[in-house]
């Protein structure tokens, strides 16, 4: 949603992406939704291609504005995946080619191992434990369990 592809006039990328950059940063789902509708309706005749597609990715865009407010900004980027991924390619340039899968999982899983241990024993990433207080509170009495991971 933040990035706004071609069909946006040149003239008004700036313009468009301080509004949808508003939309992101809002306090709550219902500030969004309004400043989301006000920016279709000023952009709507301008750039009608382009402002459908703010509307198509809004619910995956702002799901993070249901979380408190000190997590939001850390899982609504994804510099921390993309810094893994950085430090993934680093190493395979040195190794250039891998001899089979197996030494490939090897590498890959003694990197996430070796970024679990700096996440849990180094500077804390986020502190979960507000957040586990702040799940309980919605939905008292419910329980929450990885069932499953695809």
């Amino acid at each position: 949603m933040a990035k706004m592809p071609n069909p946006l006039p040149n003239d008004l990328k700036n313009e468009v992406h301080s509004h949808i950059r508003s939309i992101l940063e809002a306090p709550n789902e219902k500030t969004a939704r309004m400043l989301l509708r006000e920016t279709i309706s000023l952009y709507e005749d301008k750039a009608s291609k382009a402002m459908g597609i703010p509307e198509v990715g809004f619910d995956d865009a702002t799901a993070v504005l249901l979380l408190p407010e000190k997590y939001r900004k850390r899982l609504r980027t994804t510099n921390s995946i993309e810094r893994l991924n950085e430090e993934i390619r680093r190493r395979e340039r040195v190794i250039r080619i891998f001899p089979n899968r197996e030494s490939v999982i090897r590498l890959l899983g003694a990197l996430l191992m070796e970024q679990d241990e700096k996440w849990t024993t180094g500077k804390k990433y986020s502190d979960m434990e507000e957040y586990f207080t702040w799940r309980e509170s919605q939905i008292p009495g419910q329980t929450h369990k990885v069932t499953r991971i695809f």
